[in-house]
């Protein structure tokens, strides 16, 4: 028991969402490996034409806004993201780059707002995890308090072993799902520039 007991201990003192070698002081509750960036760049998914121009027209396209939210959804396959892309970007020139642009815009916009609002979430659940590992290693110290005592009480004690168990495998839990969560922003990052590419050669 006693040993049992003490390695829940160490499981619960040790037990964190983040490794601290690996925080940006400026993101404190960012827990992923992956650097934070908060806002996307256009000139880093975009080598078109510049879109200031109509950056916030495309909303005012139903039909484009449509297609748009078909695009960013990750359900859609890339291959019929591709066809789709080249049967709306048609007409002449002026025509195919004016759309292209429209097109990157809403998928630009869409997209990196979806982004932040992952990346929102991520730190919210950080935040909660920090207060769950606080909750981990207070059973600990009473668990350690108990079992240093002249008389232990063994019912106090088995409680207190059984409720640091599930307490950190359901830590143990979260932070997987944590580790699953932050690989998000980096499929949304490489589907934006997957469409990019893909609106730039339909354009050409």
């Amino acid at each position: 028991m006693r040993a049992f007991a003490l390695t829940l201990l160490l499981a619960a003192l040790s037990a964190s969402p983040t490794n601290a070698a690996m925080v940006d002081p400026r993101f404190p509750d960012w827990p992923c490996q992956q650097i934070k960036v908060p806002e996307l760049s256009v000139a880093a998914m975009w080598a078109g034409p510049p879109i200031d121009d109509i950056r916030a027209s495309w909303a005012n396209d139903p039909r484009l806004k449509e297609l748009v939210a078909k695009l960013a959804a990750r359900r859609t396959p890339l291959e019929e993201a591709e066809k789709d892309i080249a049967a709306f970007i048609t007409g002449s020139a002026a025509e195919k780059e004016t759309k292209a642009k429209l097109l990157f815009a809403g998928l630009f916009d869409t997209l990196n707002r979806e982004r932040t609002e992952v990346m929102d979430g991520i730190e919210r659940f950080s935040r909660r995890m920090k207060e769950f590992a606080d909750t981990l290693r207070a059973d600990a110290q009473a668990l350690r308090t108990v079992q240093d005592a002249p008389n232990q009480d063994e019912k106090k004690m088995q409680e207190l072993v059984s409720r640091l168990e599930w307490k950190t495998r359901v830590f143990d839990d979260r932070r997987k799902t944590t580790a699953y969560a932050c690989e998000v922003p980096v499929l949304i990052d490489q589907r934006l520039f997957a469409l990019s590419r893909m609106i730039q050669q339909a354009m050409e």
